[in-house]
């Protein structure tokens, strides 16, 4: 098994980019230029490397391979976008590796291109991009290619070395497991080995609603291979295992004027098989809670004049301070009331809630995981 965070260390070795890995800041896929992008490095490092794993490190900076991080990242339904608009397409794994010195909030994302042994080509126009492109890398490059392409294997060996020296071992473990338990004491940290080989580390605040059993601030991480499966300061999920398996279902806290529910969102289940493997399977839960029209009209509408004051540098009044912070998810909860305009308010109100402070872009980037979650299925 894998370190992935050995692994990371051990590519970010190789300083320069080449044909089997890649380095990002960071990556966008919530817009076309961000998804056309994202897809041309897929399909190019898919296609120069047909015999081996290729992989893009997510969260370092380019000159220096300084690991900066970047936040969070729910990939339960990448594969969709992958196989959406890529012909032949690679099987993708997008993990976040924690790394001790990053904040609490931050992950290295590690994005793992497994090819199938087929030319991948872009299926469909995206951006600036046609549909039935191939690419390649040449060097640090994703380029075009529009001729008679023949693949060459050369990268294997050094991969197969990289990925050998990241293997896991019994230190390794042992100390993941030592670092969790004292950095998440204060959250009633707790771990289970199962099948005498994996280690799940998890913590939460844990609270009792109509005798239901929540908890917030939650922490899991799979210590063999340094992944952090799940990870937020503001979800609230449900946790069941047994022997075999452990289970997390993701709930949201939505509503209108103080009238909240928890509504399921996403269930995950960690099944751990006796051959030393273990499989994530994901389903989505969530059914849009519906709304009266006219209520949402006039929230629609507040939160539109709201929006245009922040853009004016206009101060708000207490009452609309408060509304603020229910901007993202009132703005969520409309376009999931067919009030279709609701997402490019949405999207507009991004770079106005950022510079406001620091909760308010919290909330609009937690209204905005949901909503890819939802639009993903």
């Amino acid at each position: 098994m894998i370190n992935k965070r050995l692994l990371i260390k051990h590519l970010l070795a190789h300083n320069d980019e080449n044909s089997f890995y890649d380095k990002k800041r960071k990556i966008n896929i919530s817009h076309k230029e961000g998804k056309a992008k994202f897809l041309k490095h897929v399909c190019a490092l898919s296609n120069s490397n047909p015999k081996n794993n290729s992989y893009i490190v997510i969260g370092v900076e380019d000159t220096d391979n300084n690991i900066i991080g970047v936040d969070f990242f729910d990939d339960s339904k990448i594969q969709n976008l992958i196989n959406a608009y890529l012909s032949h397409p690679p099987i993708v794994q997008y993990e976040n590796i924690p790394f001790p010195h990053l904040p609490d909030d931050k992950v290295v994302g590690l994005v793992t291109i497994r090819p199938i042994e087929e030319l991948t080509s872009l299926r469909k126009n995206i951006w600036k991009y046609y549909g039935g492109s191939v690419f390649l890398r040449d060097g640090s490059m994703s380029m075009p290619k529009v001729f008679d392409i023949k693949i060459k294997d050369v990268n294997s060996k050094i991969v197969e070395a990289i990925e050998k020296h990241a293997q896991n071992n019994i230190e390794h473990t042992l100390n993941g497991v030592f670092d969790f338990m004292n950095n998440r004491k204060d959250y009633n940290a707790k771990y289970k080995v199962f099948k005498e080989y994996f280690v799940v580390c998890w913590a939460g605040q844990k609270k009792i609603v109509k005798e239901n059993t929540f908890y917030s601030r939650v922490d899991i991480e799979l210590i063999n291979e340094q992944v952090r499966l799940f990870f937020s300061a503001l979800d609230e999920v449900s946790i069941d295992y047994n022997e075999n398996s452990f289970k997390i279902i993701e709930y949201v806290n939505l509503g209108l004027q103080g009238s909240n529910k928890y509504y399921e969102l996403e269930e995950t289940n960690i099944t751990f098989e006796d051959n030393a493997q273990y499989n994530i399977e994901t389903k989505l839960l969530f059914e849009a809670p519906q709304f009266d029209k006219r209520i949402l009209h006039h929230i629609y509408n507040s939160n539109n004049a709201i929006l245009e004051k922040l853009k004016k540098g206009l101060s708000l009044t207490e009452t609309e301070e408060q509304d603020l912070k229910n901007l993202p998810v009132t703005y969520l909860i409309c376009y999931l009331n067919l009030f279709h305009d609701a997402l490019s308010k949405l999207n507009e109100a991004k770079s106005h809630l950022k510079h406001y402070n620091t909760e308010t872009y919290k909330l609009y980037k937690e209204a905005l995981r949901i909503l890819r979650k939802v639009k993903y299925s």
